[in-house]
């Protein structure tokens, strides 16, 4: 069973996004481990409409397992607010499955977004849609 808490003044909002640039570099490899860079631009649509250009750092095994650590500079539309914001975020993967989430870096929020803080899960879909569930707070402009 799932238990879900609702926290007072704490919004959810979903969004689905595109990676619109793709661009991996490696640059190192030890025993079949490889460690890689990655840029991207991302497209949001949904509750957080808008763009972002984000840097991964990655690390994969010989049997396919993977994580990485990224930051995503955000600029959106989010409750008729706009603004940009930092997003951190790590993820794994493995035969077991992957998990996928981060945190809003405090005091990252500017033009309307100023006081932003909360968290996120971002998940991918069978078909590979890709999910941002964002868990957040505004602060007053």
């Amino acid at each position: 069973m799932l238990w879900l808490i609702r926290v007072p003044g704490v919004a959810t909002a979903e969004s689905t996004f595109k990676n619109d640039r793709y661009d991996e570099e490696p640059y190192g490899e030890l025993d079949g481990i490889k460690l890689g860079r990655i840029q991207i631009t991302r497209s949001f649509a949904g509750d957080l409409d808008g763009g972002s250009t984000a840097e991964l750092l990655t690390a994969t095994t010989p049997d396919g397992s993977a994580g990485y650590v990224a930051h995503d500079l955000i600029t959106a539309r989010l409750e008729g607010r706009s603004g940009s914001f930092v997003l951190q975020h790590t993820g794994l993967l493995s035969a077991a499955g992957s998990e996928s989430g981060g945190e809003i870096i405090p005091g990252s929020g500017t033009g309307e977004f100023a006081g932003l803080t909360g968290s996120c899960r971002i998940s991918v879909d069978e078909d590979g849609a890709h999910h941002l569930t964002l868990d957040y707070e505004l602060g007053s402009v």
